[in-house]
């Protein structure tokens, strides 16, 4: 990894290496650990108590099939998500694997965003608090910490809540607002964010979460002070990017992967 790519990378001693994203000599491979990424995002997700009921999904993409993708049970809770678990359902609504339902809101919404981003490996969706009370707010994040910037330019707004998303043409709607972002923040509803990673589509949702929630205390204890656009976009290439994303998260798979083993099974 070369060190520019790390904002925050100091003195090493030489011959030094950062962890990188991995890769696999077989699909079998790296299928499984898509899968087990996505198992420890669904566990990350529990401890953060990002669940509200069934809502919620993260899904990432078959590494052999485009199309398909991998995605949690209908009623499962995020806290008990093994690998093992995970249902497999093409973009026409399939059921490929698994023998439990899918969220019809996790189907309609993410086959859009994985058919309109085939850059997009992972997407992650939850009705978090924060993320919950700032989008009632119809408005973007604005670059008020060095972690908004990650999003500075680089999320939408989706502002035409209908309800729970069922429909096609919402889903369509949904991806459309994401654009090219990294995340998009639903109307009265919550974030979506998406990466080329689970690792880094977990990410942006913590950290978008959490800059949600500093905006909501900054803006109710007075009137923030923005960053300005030049160093925002600055700051936005040293925090905000893919491999940024990826390597940001590693303290938390690693704290998720050693506490709670059982989710590789």
């Amino acid at each position: 990894m070369n060190a520019p790519h790390i904002a925050a990378i100091g003195p090493q001693s030489e011959g030094a290496a950062l962890p990188t994203p991995p890769t696999f000599d077989s699909i079998e491979a790296e299928r499984q650990y898509r899968k087990e990424q996505l198992a420890a995002g669904f566990r990350l997700f529990g401890r953060f108590g990002f669940a509200e009921g069934v809502a919620g999904h993260i899904t990432v993409r078959d590494p052999e099939n485009p199309d398909h993708f991998w995605v949690n049970p209908f009623g499962m809770s995020f806290s008990h998500i093994k690998a093992s678990d995970l249902v497999l359902v093409d973009h026409r609504g399939a059921v490929l694997r698994g023998d439990r339902p899918v969220n019809r809101a996790a189907f309609v919404i993410h086959s859009h965003i994985h058919a309109a981003r085939p850059d997009v490996i992972a997407a992650a969706h939850s009705h978090s608090v924060h993320g919950k009370a700032f989008s009632s707010l119809d408005i973007p994040l604005d670059p008020i910490t060095q972690d908004a910037c990650a999003f500075f330019e680089d999320h939408g707004v989706y502002s035409d809540y209908r309800g729970v998303v069922n429909e096609a043409e919402e889903g369509r709607r949904i991806a459309a607002a994401l654009g090219s972002y990294k995340a998009v923040i639903l109307q009265n509803h919550g974030l979506l964010t998406v990466g080329h990673s689970v690792a880094e589509a977990v990410w942006w949702f913590i950290t978008m979460e959490r800059s949600c929630q500093a905006q909501l205390l900054a803006m109710a204890a007075g009137r923030p002070k923005l960053i300005d656009r030049e160093t925002a976009l600055i700051t936005r290439e040293q925090v905000g990017t893919h491999l940024a994303g990826w390597f940001q998260a590693q303290p938390l798979w690693d704290q998720i992967t050693a506490s709670e083993p059982d989710l590789f099974v």
